[in-house]
């Protein structure tokens, strides 16, 4: 029986060939005067995009600022030095040009500039909530976190290596450009990475226990579909423009909450585990995904074995021969030679490292710390099973 839900999604996406060069005529549109500019690498300057972007904002008569420097698990150090900047130059609207990692570290930015006198991070370590936020919005150049079109954000604190999510409807961008052509330079690390990332927004809210809609779990069923088949397309053709299309626009929907509506609000296990392994050794947030999934999704898939069965048949047409758990265990099979057939790990040691007996406890303690105790929907883990679970994706 499905669930009440709310279901928001505010943000005007602006989708195709050539769209970054109208981002200041949205800027206007949403009221921007002052931007502050948030970046990653200087790829976005050697390559041109920044320089067309920028030109489309001075021809609005608008002004900016840059805050580049932000790395994968974007760091709170970085967060606090673009307050600081913004604070200075009176910013009023964030631009993030990147992926997942700069637009969370735009917003982070935007919530500590809304409220100057609170320290941002409390927002992330959930001992408060955010009044209010400056407006945000993206030129996307990663499709694979979601951030351009969710309330989400997630920040690490460098000292404590702890990486937190804070997750508020304030921080809906204004609008998302997303031009599938400036992806096309990405390593292929990068986008099967940002595929399994998208994947596992939906399988989140997929595998759960309590309240499901047919239509719900269709559209879920053809994104995962989809971007099985268009990551394994661009992995032997990456300059693909159209497989770059159809992933990029998958990332955004499955991480907006439609692949949600009418369950419990999904299960998240899998993140939050991730969380600690990205906070600990600095790794690639998709591939820690695909690392820890398949240890999860054995260790659970008997608590909600009909939802493991139709992934199995539904999505990695599994044959329905032997008994549901035969099916179900060969459905996480099918998804372990999926992640080697993309280049992505089905474990930490193919992952590149190898945590002691000592880091996977402190992993425990930190994610049931993080989660107040307990996580999950397909089954309810505690502090013991989340040991359990790294112990078995070593």
């Amino acid at each position: 029986m499905a669930n009440n839900f709310h279901y928001y999604s505010p943000t005007e996406v602006v989708f195709g060939k050539g769209t970054h060069r109208e981002t200041g005529r949205y800027i206007k549109k949403y009221n921007g005067n002052r931007i502050l500019i948030v970046y990653g690498s200087d790829r976005v300057f050697k390559n041109g995009l920044m320089d067309e972007i920028t030109d489309s904002i001075k021809k609005e008569g608008l002004t900016y600022e840059f805050l580049g420097g932000v790395v994968p698990n974007p760091h709170l150090s970085k967060v606090y030095e673009g307050i600081e900047l913004g604070k200075r130059m009176q910013a009023d609207f964030l631009l993030a040009v990147g992926g997942g990692s700069v637009i969370d570290t735009a917003k982070a930015v935007a919530y500590g500039l809304a409220e100057p006198e609170e320290d941002v991070w409390t927002l992330f370590a959930h001992t408060r909530t955010a009044g209010k936020c400056l407006p945000v919005a993206s030129v996307l150049t990663i499709a694979a976190a979601g951030s351009e079109t969710s309330m989400g954000a997630v920040i690490t604190k460098e000292q404590t290596k702890e990486k937190r999510s804070y997750d508020d409807d304030l921080a809906r961008p204004k609008f998302a450009v997303m031009n599938p052509e400036l992806t096309l330079s990405l390593s292929d690390y990068q986008t099967m990475s940002g595929c399994t990332d998208i994947m596992m927004h939906t399988m989140e809210r997929y595998f759960t226990n309590d309240g499901n809609m047919e239509i719900t779990d269709s559209i879920a069923e053809g994104l995962l579909r989809t971007v099985i088949s268009n990551a394994m397309l661009l992995h032997s053709d990456p300059q693909n423009y159209d497989a770059r299309a159809e992933i990029m626009w998958a990332g955004s929907l499955a991480h907006n909450n439609l692949t949600g509506c009418g369950n419990d609000g999904g299960d998240f296990s899998t993140h939050l585990l991730e969380h600690e392994i990205g906070g600990m050794f600095d790794v690639t947030h998709g591939a820690g995904l695909a690392a820890v999934w398949p240890a999860w999704a054995r260790y659970s898939y008997r608590h909600a074995l009909p939802r493991f069965v139709r992934f199995a048949i539904n999505v990695m047409q599994v044959k329905p021969e032997g008994t549901e758990e035969e099916i179900a265990e060969r459905g996480i099979e099918a998804m372990e030679t999926f992640y080697h057939s993309i280049g992505m790990p089905a474990n930490m040691k193919e992952l590149g490292i190898t945590p002691t007996d000592r880091q996977i406890h402190e992993m425990a303690v930190s994610c049931a710390q993080a989660c107040g105790g307990s996580k999950g929907s397909a089954r309810v883990l505690q502090e013991k099973d989340m040991e359990k679970i790294y112990q078995m994706a070593r």
